[in-house]
Parts: structure tokens; C-alpha cells; sequence
């Protein structure tokens, strides 16, 4: 994201925290497009995804005050929020259900991109594309793993058959590389 958007987003984000409905206003719609394709890519289905949208907005405008830039950006503040509102979803279904079962709308072809290949498209999204791919292997897979496919940290180790101290640092690391990166 360039210098000029996240101070903007910042901006916003402050006078969040004052209070602004205006500047939440246009704070959602600035960002929402991008949380939703995440949420969605997590939960696969459409009332899931808007849920946690509508939930994690909520939450981030309560604890606009909290965030600090010296933490990370405003968007991944925001992401994250988004995410672990995500992860919770996930974690209170029951062992039985399955919050990813394909109702007969979702079996229906679609060629037209999908949120998450709309945000893609977005230079911002496209300068994260390209420091993942400067990553290590199961530094790559570990960051998609947890982060676009909303798999936990216990998760991923699983899938990857890897200690969890390991997938922690993969993570880690390759976040940390792809801050530097992103500038």
C-alpha cells in the first residue's frame, strides 16, 4: 500500500476513535471491499462472510483508540480483526456441521471474479502478491494457509505435519519479511 494511502487510512482511523461517523464512513468504504474477500475466502459463504464483516466494523469502532502504527499498518489492524472474527465463527460450530456445506446457490457456475480477485487486482493487493512470492516455500504456504484460508496456527501444523513452534516462526518470519517488504 503506497505511503499516501495508509497515512490516509490512518487519518481516518484516528478520527474514528474521536468519534467521526463520517470518517468510519468512508474508512469502511475504503477498506470493506478488501476485509469482505477475506472473510469470505475464510468462511466460503456469503451471510457468514457479511456477519463477520458487519462484526469486526463493529469492533473497530470500538477499539479505533487501540490501534498503534508502530504495531503494523491500519489495514492489516483491520484485517486481523476481520480474521479472528472469522476464526471464532469457525470455532463455534459444532463437530457435526460444517459451516462450508455448498447450498445449491453456491454450485452454480460463476464466471465473474470473485471479491478476493477483485481486491487482487487493486496495485496494493498486487505489491502483496509480489512480496509473498519472495518468500521461502513453507513460508509461503504457512502464511496462505493461516491467513487466506483462516486455518489456525495448530492447523496448519497439522496439514504441514511440522512442529507448531515451527509454523509460529515461519509465520512470523515471513510477516516480518513481508512488512519490510511492502515498506
Amino acid at each position: 500500500m503506497d505511503k499516501s494511502k495508509t497515512l490516509q487510512l490512518e487519518d481516518l482511523l484516528a478520527r474514528t476513535a474521536m468519534g467521526d461517523q463520517d470518517a468510519f464512513s468512508r474508512l469502511y468504504s475504503d477498506t470493506s471491499s478488501l476485509l469482505y474477500a477475506i472473510a469470505l475466502k475464510i468462511l466460503k459463504k456469503t451471510e457468514f462472510a457479511e456477519e463477520a464483516l458487519q462484526e469486526g466494523f463493529v469492533k473497530i469502532w470500538h477499539n479505533a483508540s487501540e490501534y498503534n502504527r508502530e504495531k503494523g499498518a491500519v489495514i492489516t489492524w483491520m484485517g486481523s480483526i476481520v480474521r479472528y472474527r472469522c476464526l471464532d465463527m469457525l470455532r463455534k460450530v459444532k463437530p457435526n456441521e460444517s459451516i462450508h456445506e455448498h447450498s445449491e446457490y453456491m454450485l452454480l457456475e460463476d464466471d465473474e471474479p470473485g471479491p478476493l480477485e477483485q481486491a487482487l487486482r487493486d496495485g496494493d493487493a498486487q505489491a502483496l502478491l509480489e512480496c509473498i512470492e519472495e518468500l521461502k516455500e513453507q513460508q509461503r504456504r504457512s502464511v496462505l494457509m493461516a491467513f487466506y484460508e483462516g486455518l489456525t496456527h495448530d492447523q496448519v501444523s497439522r496439514c504441514l505435519s511440522v512442529p507448531l513452534g515451527t509454523v509460529k516462526s515461519w509465520i512470523r518470519r515471513a510477516l516480518d519479511k513481508i512488512k519490510v517488504c511492502l515498506g
